[in-house]
């Protein structure tokens, strides 16, 4: 018998780690970009938590102006003149074609908060990794999911063994999705995995390890010109670990039997998360995470303290100021890790472009 097997079942929802330690001496923040992003998530995030924001730049100086206004913080006429904020922690809101040139302007370094993804494709990701390397940039990619309530209480869970081993992980989103808030995604040739599911990869990643190899197909739907928007895929983790991912950003037919949930079973437990914010975004719905214990007889909901958004963008700029001021040893998601990250959607798409194998026809009579 398993040691996750012979723990006390007496599981205390209140235990698990929902939150990321806070930093003692916030640096200011600037940030690049005045997207829906920073006002949905970004701002409100670093208002609730404290964290002070010298403040905005976006070459649609009105736009700035706006968000600007809206959350009380100054506007830097020029990327220059963002950039030369002494001590500053960088947070760059900017679309992936951005990311390089952003990148290039701040002191040899810096601290930064990258915008996922990590560029347009994995060759603009390695142009980015090594610009970073060049210029001693401390830099980590915004994959803040590993950093919502939720998912800091599962891995939690996971790391204090109340599932056992994971032996399957199914993530299932069947919904609408609004891409028109999104109007710099027009045109590109990456969508659906590049912009959306890479959060999953990127999570999935962070709590099982990297897959061997990825087998993925990623569609559009004739309703619209997003260039995908429908995406089934299969991580390989050889013959003990079974993961899969069914996404459906198109069920546009009201609520009722919209999905966005992941479910966990491990050898000796299971999780089940639903992430809210997708339902109705960017209103959302509450999250929700469910345990069914090691040594446990039941489903036990876990009061969660925070949502993905705003939340996770709390816990996620959290650790990159510890990491600037020494108090967290690791930059989670840091470059080096977010490009693997990349290499994996880049796995997906190359997937994707290649020829199913072909079902034997019928043999002639």
């Amino acid at each position: 018998m398993t040691d996750e097997v012979e723990r006390s079942p007496d599981f205390d929802p209140a235990s698990l780690q929902q939150w990321w330690p806070q930093p003692s001496r916030p640096r200011p923040i600037v940030i690049f970009g005045a997207g829906s992003i920073v006002g949905d998530a970004h701002l409100p995030a670093y208002r609730k938590a404290g964290f002070p924001v010298a403040g905005i730049y976006d070459p649609d100086l009105e736009k700035a102006r706006a968000m600007a206004a809206r959350f009380g913080v100054e506007v830097f006429a020029s990327a220059e003149e963002a950039a030369a904020v002494e001590g500053a922690i960088f947070d760059l809101a900017t679309p992936p074609a951005a990311h390089a040139r952003s990148l290039a302007l701040l002191p040899e370094g810096a601290y930064v908060l990258i915008q996922k993804p990590m560029g347009a494709d994995l060759n603009a990701a390695t142009e980015i990794l090594d610009l970073c390397r060049r210029r001693k940039l401390q830099a980590a990619v915004n994959f803040q999911l590993r950093f919502a309530p939720m998912m800091l209480a599962l891995r939690d869970a996971i790391q204090s063994g109340w599932l056992g081993e994971v032996v399957d992980f199914d993530a299932h989103l069947a919904l609408a999705t609004p891409w028109g808030l999104w109007p710099f995604l027009k045109g590109l040739p990456r969508i659906e995995i590049a912009m959306h599911s890479i959060h999953y990869l990127d999570l999935i990643r962070g709590l099982l390890g990297d897959p061997q190899g990825i087998h993925a197909k990623t569609i559009g739907h004739p309703n619209h010109d997003v260039a995908q928007t429908r995406t089934s895929a299969i991580l390989d983790y050889g013959d003990h670990v079974r993961c899969a991912l069914s996404i459906n950003h198109d069920q546009d037919f009201g609520r009722t039997f919209q999905a966005s949930e992941f479910r966990i079973c491990g050898t000796n437990g299971a999780a089940y998360v639903k992430l809210g914010v997708n339902l109705d975004y960017p209103r959302g719905e509450p999250d929700e995470l469910w345990i069914f214990p090691a040594g446990g007889d039941g489903w036990v909901e876990i009061p969660l303290e925070g949502t993905w958004f705003p939340d996770a963008f709390i816990g996620r700029m959290a650790n990159l100021q510890r990491f600037a001021l020494g108090e967290d040893e690791t930059l989670v998601g840091a470059v080096d890790d977010a490009w693997r990250t990349m290499a994996l959607v880049d796995a997906a798409y190359q997937s994707s472009a290649q020829p199913a194998t072909p079902v034997r026809p019928l043999p002639e009579a």
